[in-house]
């Protein structure tokens, strides 16, 4: 039976890039969307419910980062993970595949992904979008540190995923069971446990960036975030929309760190009205 998470697969670097891909007929810059970093997570984990509702009018992409999902794990001397090696991915992945140009979709540790493409490579971004995103320094939040700490256990699952709805309904024991047997996939487990180790601030500093160094992003930037996230705080989006020059946000009120998930309907929406202004 063929799975839904596992998409086309192209060579990114050292690298294989599991991907996902719609609206293949669709003219005009495409979306690029770069999932979170929990434990289990994958582009469809992430974006399930979202490509079905940009797809009508954008070419839409979302990769699984090296580490995660169905793209290689690698461990040990193969792979130093952090900012450089996932931000080159993104670079790779966009060669491989002859586009030019994205708007950048970003989730959480995808956010601060995007931030490092937009410096680093400021004319491969068109539009940038961040939800609940990181990339502003500070200190690591009890949320993100639980996260990033997962112990493997189907319990343990369901406390995270606690964490990262507002409305219980979408704290489902499918969802939990479903993310916990993704993290079960060969590799991942190995994979995840080397990439944000003790002290986790280290993995926090190098996905964060110094506010003059945001200050320079030029691009039409949109922020958004759930009030009630308890993984990466709101006050993130709040520091982000006054150190970019461009820069519009949009907070969810009843909503926790799964913008795309709880707020499927809103977020999409907004998406494809920021993507299409001033688009001819």
């Amino acid at each position: 039976m063929a799975r839904p998470e596992i998409g086309k697969s192209v060579k990114t670097g050292q690298f294989t890039t599991n991907y996902l891909e719609v609206g293949e007929n669709i003219g005009g810059i495409p979306l690029l969307f770069v999932h979170g970093s929990g434990p289990g997570v994958s582009a469809y984990a992430n974006w399930r419910l979202i490509l079905p509702l940009v797809e009508e009018t954008n070419h839409a992409y979302a990769m699984d980062m090296v580490g995660f999902g169905f793209s290689d794990k690698p461990t040990g001397d193969e792979v130093n993970y952090g900012r450089e090696l996932w931000t080159q991915q993104i670079i790779d992945f966009m060669d491989a595949l002859n586009l030019e140009q994205v708007n950048l979709v970003g989730n959480s540790f995808g956010g601060s992904l995007g931030l490092s493409v937009a410096l680093n490579y400021p004319d491969r971004i068109n539009k940038l979008i961040m939800m609940g995103p990181m990339g502003v320094e500070s200190q690591i939040p009890f949320g993100l540190n639980e996260v990033w700490g997962y112990k493997g256990t189907e319990e343990h699952m369901a406390q995270l995923i606690d964490l990262f709805t507002y409305n219980k309904k979408f704290a489902s024991e499918d969802l939990i069971k479903t993310r916990y047997e993704a993290s079960l996939e060969p590799g991942f487990h190995e994979a995840f446990s080397t990439m944000f180790p003790e002290p986790r601030q280290q993995s926090v500093d190098d996905l964060s960036f110094p506010d003059e160094e945001i200050r320079k992003i030029p691009h039409k930037t949109l922020i958004v975030h759930g009030r009630e996230d308890q993984v990466v705080p709101v006050t993130n989006s709040y520091r982000l929309i006054n150190l970019i020059e461009d820069a519009e946000l949009h907070i969810f009120g009843g909503c926790g760190h799964w913008t795309q998930i709880e707020k499927s309907q809103e977020f999409a929406h907004l998406v494809n009205n920021f993507v299409a202004e001033n688009q001819a």
